[in-house]
């Protein structure tokens, strides 16, 4: 396990555009989000533990900010072949056993990781009602093993802000958690 942390990308971007399919086959497009307040992408694993410190607290985020205008999707590019518990049949386990309430999508190609420049799992990336970037970084400052209670401080901070058209915080963590799992020789040049 290599612990990275995310490359913040710079706020104000654009929402880079995606088409990938969830584990049933379903394609899942950013136009289909065009109507909600605010997206929130969220690049996901499911054999991470850092993912899997925090994922049931995730979903429960998701299930209260949903019903408020967020809408928010899980991207999982990891080399499934290399690793076989991140494979869309274990996706769809990993749903059902967090009960997640968004979609759930393969990056099969990891296209739209390097698009969104994510570096590991979880990597949060949050954009306003013109898809501009407004939070991207931790959920909060609790990590395996470091004692620290799981509150998504820094990310519901981020969520109520945009949901209230006030401004970003100005204080931004980068997430920390595995490398996603990259293709042999398609690794980006952020990773190397």
């Amino acid at each position: 396990m290599v612990r990275t942390a995310s490359t913040m990308l710079p706020l104000g971007t654009l929402a880079p555009d995606f088409s990938l399919c969830d584990p049933e086959g379903k394609v899942v497009s950013l136009a289909d989000f065009d109507g909600a307040a605010a997206l929130l992408v969220a690049f996901l694993c499911n054999h991470c533990p850092y993912v899997k410190h925090i994922a049931d607290h995730f979903a429960q985020l998701a299930r209260q900010y949903q019903p408020r205008g967020v809408a928010i999707v899980g991207i999982n590019s990891n080399d499934y072949r290399m690793f076989p518990d991140d494979s869309p049949e274990k996706m769809r386990d990993e749903i059902v056993r967090r009960g997640y309430t968004f979609p759930y999508l393969v990056d099969a190609s990891q296209e739209v990781a390097k698009a969104y420049r994510a570096a590991c799992t979880p990597d949060f990336f949050l954009f306003d009602r013109q898809r501009r970037l407004f939070y991207r970084g931790q959920m909060d400052s609790s990590r395996p093993g470091n004692d620290l209670p799981i509150t998504g401080a820094d990310l519901r901070r981020a969520l109520d802000a945009v949901l209230e058209d006030r401004p970003a915080p100005e204080e931004q963590w980068p997430s920390l958690g595995c490398n996603i799992k990259w293709k042999p020789g398609n690794e980006p040049e952020y990773f190397r």
